[in-house]
């Protein structure tokens, strides 16, 4: 089964957390984390800051990993490194179909993509702090 890494950011400011809606692909509709493919030699925080420019112009603050998960997927294995990070501006939706900003309360009321789906719980948590 192909193997793929990605690293993924959990963007939060006031307590609330910027998800992203696929504009293409399989999943297209479905929720997510923002970010991309791990290149071959770069190292995560890189790989995170370059998805974040292209697919949002946005840059952050990357402040720690929440986690990593482990899915398979139908067609592939993916592994996902989550960060926790603070934006530097406001995202412009270059990639994505729509973004929005959610709260702990507010998590539930979209379709997430199944990996991200895994760690939504500590998330949940994280934003209460944050």
């Amino acid at each position: 089964m192909k193997h793929i890494e990605v690293v993924a950011a959990a963007i939060v400011h006031n307590h609330s957390l910027l998800a992203t809606r696929r504009g293409y692909g399989p999943w297209s509709g479905w929720w997510e984390f923002p970010g991309g493919k791990v290149e071959p030699g770069e190292a995560h925080t890189d790989a995170l800051r370059r998805e974040l420019l292209e697919e949002l112009a946005l840059d952050v603050q990357i402040d720690r990993q929440v986690g990593t998960i482990d899915y398979d997927y139908p067609e592939f294995h993916l592994t996902m490194h989550l960060y926790l990070c603070r934006p530097l501006g406001t995202p412009t939706l270059l990639e994505h179909s729509a973004a929005s900003w959610l709260h702990a309360d507010e998590l539930d009321s979209v379709q997430w993509l199944p990996a991200d789906l895994a760690i939504l719980d500590k998330i949940k948590q994280l934003l209460e702090i944050w």
